[in-house]
């Protein structure tokens, strides 16, 4: 196979003959990452293309014109086949045209615990992680995929902890495929289907965002809640850049779901979409209107326009793989669990060094900025 730069059409055209791809991986997500250089490439078999990437390109400071060239999420290649095939050419174009290394986060699934064995772990102190667990399902195709990478030279990226500076290895998911949705309700734990009563019992009204103005709102209570949480904030414009980038690229990629109670803004929630897969990106609530829930209205609502739109998957994106009642994370594990569906750890995020002096000085330059 060849790799080789295509157009921006042809990348799209490639992606929406997908069954599911990242939204990282769309060719929109390079005009949001306004500092990275984005290149699509596509793999030809011929002259037929069958496989597609987005690549952004990272400058490193005093390294003239090298880069770190990062696929988050991808690229879109059949990761079940032979490896060196589709990688091998990669390496080669990249390292020709300047970049010192190369990061990768294939799409592929190692391991899954269901929503029954994580509550099981959450209620035992003997199990501090979810790799304590006897997994659900190991995925073969992870484990050869780690494997190869792992054979070939490639370094792995992923902390221990699931979070770092690229993409979480540990995910939450709810599989949609061929479920209804009182297939779904049942699925939920007693405390989530309550709380989505009581936000529609309370009048809880979401309705979809639209305009400046709705995206301003939504701003406004994200950083309250970074406040609250204690996490730093995106910047208004960069929400402003991701529905303009995205939204262009497809009228349905990007959603903002609204939560009004009383006529205050109770809770906001971002959806992305590409194929048949959902992702619930960011989430914002108000401290006063935590009781009526309307956080969890914003989820239903964003779970059943997923599986209207027969969408296989709602993914509700990291998670740390802890389970242990006294780490700070493990909130997010319980609550992200009460709504079914399963716990998914993926290959992670691997490193693969072509010019190793150079690559050695950057993951220091990183170390040093505590990255």
């Amino acid at each position: 196979m060849a790799v080789r730069p295509i157009g921006t059409a042809e990348h799209m055209a490639f992606v929406r003959a997908q069954r599911s791809v990242s939204f990282l991986q769309a060719p929109a997500w390079a005009r949001v990452k306004t500092e990275w250089r984005g290149e699509s490439l596509g793999w030809f078999d011929g002259r037929r293309l069958v496989g597609a990437g987005l690549v952004l390109h990272r400058p490193v400071p005093r390294i003239d014109r090298r880069t770190l060239a990062y696929l988050p999420e991808g690229p879109v290649i059949d990761w079940s086949g032979e490896l060196g095939a589709w990688l091998d050419p990669l390496a080669a174009y990249l390292k020709e045209r300047g970049a010192f290394a190369i990061r990768l986060g294939p799409p592929v699934v190692t391991h899954t615990w269901s929503a029954a064995q994580v509550k099981e772990g959450l209620a035992d102190p003997g199990r501090g992680r979810l790799t304590d667990l006897p997994c659900h399902r190991e995925e073969p195709v992870g484990a050869q995929v780690s494997r190869t990478l792992r054979e070939a030279g490639w370094l792995p990226r992923s902390p221990r902890d699931g979070f770092g500076v690229g993409h979480p290895q540990f995910k939450y998911e709810l599989p949609l495929a061929g479920r209804t949705e009182d297939d779904l309700l049942r699925g939920m734990n007693q405390q989530w289907r309550r709380n989505i009563r009581k936000a529609a019992g309370a009048g809880v009204e979401v309705r979809i965002g639209t305009g400046a103005h709705d995206l301003k709102a939504f701003h406004d209570l994200y950083v309250h809640t970074a406040e609250r949480d204690r996490f730093t904030p995106r910047p208004l414009r960069y929400f402003e850049t991701m529905f303009a980038a995205l939204g262009a690229e497809d009228p349905d990629r990007i959603r903002l779901y609204l939560a009004h109670h009383r006529g205050e803004l109770a809770a906001c929630a971002v959806l992305v979409r590409v194929g048949a897969h959902a992702v619930y990106a960011y989430g914002a609530s108000a401290t006063g209107k935590r009781e009526v829930r309307g956080s969890h209205a914003c989820q239903w609502a964003m779970i059943r326009d997923a599986l209207t739109a027969d969408c296989d998957v709602y993914d509700l994106r990291g998670i740390t793989p802890t389970l242990s009642a006294d780490d700070p994370h493990v909130g997010l594990v319980r609550f992200k669990a009460g709504i079914g569906g399963r716990a998914v750890r993926y290959v992670g995020e691997w490193d693969l060094p072509l010019r190793p002096v150079l690559y050695r000085a950057f993951d220091l330059y990183l170390k040093r900025r505590g990255r």
